[in-house]
């Protein structure tokens, strides 16, 4: 396999990822404040399981959405933060109607009013009522979690390789729960439990795909710590050896998700399921994105900053350089020697070759002279 996409395939590419760092941070930081001022304008369009409130449930027989607004307009309850959908399911079809906390007094009235205009029994239209007390404590649980994961995935990263990268990883995933957050504020979806549960998931997969790069990265700096090999070099032969894997990776991982949103929301019209698909659809991606231009870019900042490394700091090798250097990473020769094997890199068996030729190379010693 030739060209482009078999050398990616094989982990061959060159693409200078730490210097075009500065690229990513500006996109992520241009994101971040988007979020923020979403954030702050309009703010999150949380569910009733959050704010509190109530929701009925209708068979659409004969009732369309705009009968049940001008049901809830009929008695007083603003219909501006209304949230009304049509649903699927199995036993046909149903509108769902939430609205804020009213009076149990109006709740049955609206009850009634939806059962006569669908002409269904009074007990075919469900009623759901969630206390605003209730969704903080829901809210209350969640960020509980969240830091909760923070700090053991921030432990273990840093006890299996080093703090820096515990940092950086945090870091990233931050930047993914953020922006998260800043889409779904700016385009005004609403924020469920099976949200939450959503982005919970996505901080696993967002940590797997940066472990999978730091696991790359801590080996190529053990195998380059006795050569003047600058960070930022180990960082881009370690990315672009681990590329494919990791576009596979996003790509296994949001191909079914597409497919619970495409088929399962938007075609067969389960909306349960698009809240929770498509917060893993925006984290997933995120996540792959923060992976490589994020957590990795920002551990060659860090590390990049050591004494061992300070002085390489603008030393990169490009192009052919760069592939010279990530394919002597990559030769391993091994050598069996009865029953046990041993391997070392190419450059250390150029090494050891040398050595043994120029040991057996020496001058022959003179000749004694035997005595008569």
């Amino acid at each position: 396999m030739s060209g482009m996409f078999g050398r990616l395939y094989r982990g061959e590419t060159t693409f200078n990822f730490v210097g075009r760092r500065w690229w990513g941070f500006g996109i992520s930081i241009a994101f971040v404040v988007v979020t923020f001022i979403s954030l702050f304008a309009q703010g999150l369009n949380l569910g009733i399981d959050f704010k509190g409130g109530v929701a009925w449930e209708v068979p659409a027989t004969t009732i369309t959405i705009e009968d049940v607004r001008a049901i809830l307009d009929a008695n007083n309850i603003p219909t501006g933060d209304a949230k009304i959908q049509v649903l699927n399911g199995a036993d046909g079809k149903r509108i769902r109607a939430q609205v804020g906390e009213i009076s149990t007094e109006t709740r049955t009235v609206v009850q009634t009013a939806l059962s006569a205009k669908a002409q269904v029994d009074v007990q075919e239209v469900s009623v759901a009522s969630v206390s605003s007390s209730w969704g903080r404590s829901i809210t209350e649980k969640a960020v509980r979690a969240l830091l909760i994961f923070f700090v053991i995935v921030s432990m273990y990263i840093a006890w299996r390789f080093e703090w820096k990268m515990a940092i950086a990883a945090i870091l990233a995933m931050v930047h993914d729960v953020l922006i998260s957050v800043g889409v779904y504020a700016t385009f005004g979806f609403s924020v469920t439990p099976a949200t939450v549960i959503a982005f919970l998931t996505i901080l696993g997969f967002s940590l797997y795909d940066t472990i999978v790069v730091f696991d790359k990265v801590h080996e190529n700096t053990t195998r380059y710590s006795a050569s003047k090999v600058s960070y930022g070099d180990i960082i881009n032969v370690s990315m672009n050896q681990v590329l494919m894997r990791s576009i596979n990776t996003s790509l296994a991982a949001v191909l079914p998700v597409l497919s619970l949103l495409v088929l399962g929301s938007w075609i067969m019209g389960a909306i349960a399921l698009q809240e929770f698909a498509l917060a893993l659809l925006v984290g997933m991606l995120l996540g792959a994105y923060s992976s490589i231009y994020i957590a990795t870019p920002l551990l060659a900042v860090f590390k990049g900053r050591e004494l061992k490394f300070r002085s390489l700091q603008g030393n990169l090798r490009l192009g052919e350089e760069m592939a010279r250097l990530g394919a002597t990473s990559k030769k391993v020769v091994t050598r069996t020697q009865g029953d046990s094997s041993t391997t070392s890199t190419q450059s250390d068996i150029e090494r050891e070759t040398v050595m043994a030729s120029s040991a057996l190379s020496h001058p022959p010693r003179p000749r004694k002279n035997r005595r008569r």
